[in-house]
């Protein structure tokens, strides 16, 4: 059962907004190399701002995701791509619907 979320929002530099597009698509594969990681999405709200939203069924697991490749590869991509620091929101999750 999911208990546990990340949440993101990040606002794309000017001129920027394709190539963070392009980055946060691109990170699917190592998400998908992620056992404990269960849902993960890559959201794009406008022109420039972007979130990512992740869940796990435990605290280990979010962890694991916190301290992995994507994790890395947004904080060394982020000074360039976007605007101000990024803010990661732990959750917890109070309901889910998931496909069977």
């Amino acid at each position: 059962m999911l208990k546990l979320g990340l949440a993101v929002r990040l606002e794309a530099r000017p001129g920027k907004e394709e190539e963070a597009a392009a980055f946060l698509t691109g990170a699917l594969p190592l998400v998908e190399a992620e056992t404990h990681t269960i849902t993960w999405f890559a959201i794009r709200f406008s022109r420039s701002r972007f979130g990512i939203f992740d869940a796990f069924d435990d605290e280990p697991g979010r962890e694991a995701h916190l301290s992995g490749k994507v994790a890395a590869a947004l904080m060394a991509k982020a000074p360039d791509l976007f605007v101000g620091a990024v803010n990661i929101e732990k959750a917890d999750i109070l309901a889910a619907k998931l496909p069977e």
